[in-house]
């Protein structure tokens, strides 16, 4: 299949994708399984010290990977086909929304870009117009006007009360929107990555595919008092990932950065970060981080997971293995069967 935009190389996604990081809710914990027998010899213990300790909950533990392995292998053909269904029954209430202008994006976001496109940009220069990181390599700016994030968060409750068919963004959100499948991604989260955020990634995350992004997924998650009030501590499928608070009104809830993925939680001293509407926060994708609960009113997240094929073709970031390809939707999983020399990279 190809990308959605014409002419370029197809993505692909790493077969790991149908049995890898399988987050089960009710033990916060990601599993793999390949098969029945396999996954009894990996985790039966493990489970029963998080308190998976009858025969009918081992059972269900296995109807619930079941599903989620059922819903992934059809998921690029399930997206396709919501995606052509959103565009025939769905009237957007803000078309404007759609297509990104730079009269959307706050001041100094726009003062941060200029300078990362001059002649004259370095990475101190840009450490000087970022505020102090909020964690380690964790970079927190105004990314969007305040009236933007109002009209786009109304256009979202616009479409999630809607009749239109609706996927949720992965397997530990359950309230979200997949942005693509609305439209977004031409007009709106293409523009932004390749325009506004690869001239900062550059400078930022040069050793970790900054300069080479070529492919995202973007999603909206949302926190309610009635819904999903909290993000257990992961990582991303990303390379670089960028986190917006959209709003609305709540309390509590900050995120937490802990240390990268290879380094074990009890070795681990995480950093709690407060994040403000209308700011986002800048991070690598394999930097491990939750979200706490809310205690009060709702919460909506822009997140869009930045991805460089020029890294992950060697190494899938989910399974840590050269990537099995297998055809998908758009830009898919980020991966391609071609890619150019890095340049620039340092490991």
């Amino acid at each position: 299949m190809r990308n959605e935009e014409d002419g370029k190389l197809p993505f692909y996604t790493c077969n790991c994708f149908t049995t890898d990081n399988i987050f089960l809710e009710d033990y916060k914990l990601h599993v793999r399984f390949v098969t029945e027998q396999q996954f009894r010899l990996d985790y039966h213990t493990l489970l029963g010290k998080l308190g998976c300790v009858t025969d009918q909950q081992f059972e269900d533990v296995l109807n619930k990977i079941n599903q989620e392995v059922d819903r992934r292998r059809r998921l690029a053909v399930t997206s396709i086909e919501r995606a052509a269904v959103i565009k025939d029954v769905y009237q957007p209430l803000h078309p404007h929304v759609y297509h990104l202008q730079e009269s959307y994006l706050a001041p100094k976001f726009k003062q941060i870009i200029e300078f990362c496109r001059s002649s004259g940009a370095s990475q101190e220069g840009v450490f000087d117009l970022l505020e102090e990181e909020a964690a380690p390599r964790v970079y927190r700016f105004s990314v969007f006007e305040k009236s933007f994030c109002e009209d786009l968060l109304e256009e979202l409750e616009h479409f999630e009360q809607s009749s239109a068919p609706k996927g949720r963004p992965n397997t530990m959100n359950h309230y979200g929107i997949l942005l693509n499948e609305l439209g977004f991604d031409e007009g709106f989260i293409t523009p932004l990555r390749e325009q506004y955020l690869h001239p900062l990634t550059s400078l930022l995350y040069p050793d970790c595919g900054g300069r080479c992004l070529d492919s995202h997924k973007a999603f909206v998650v949302k926190y309610d008092m009635n819904e999903d009030l909290d993000l257990s501590y992961h990582y991303d499928n990303a390379e670089v990932t960028l986190n917006v608070s959209l709003g609305k009104d709540f309390t509590e809830g900050n995120l937490y950065f802990g240390d990268m993925r290879q380094v074990p939680l009890s070795e681990t001293e995480c950093s709690e970060v407060k994040h403000r509407v209308t700011e986002g926060l800048l991070h690598r994708g394999q930097h491990m981080h939750g979200a706490l609960p809310i205690s009060s009113g709702q919460r909506w997240n822009l997140i869009i997971w930045m991805r460089a094929s020029q890294e992950r073709n060697n190494v899938c970031p989910m399974c840590n293995r050269r990537p099995t390809l297998v055809e998908g939707d758009g830009f898919a999983d980020g991966f391609t069967k071609h890619s150019a020399p890095l340049l620039n990279a340092f490991y």
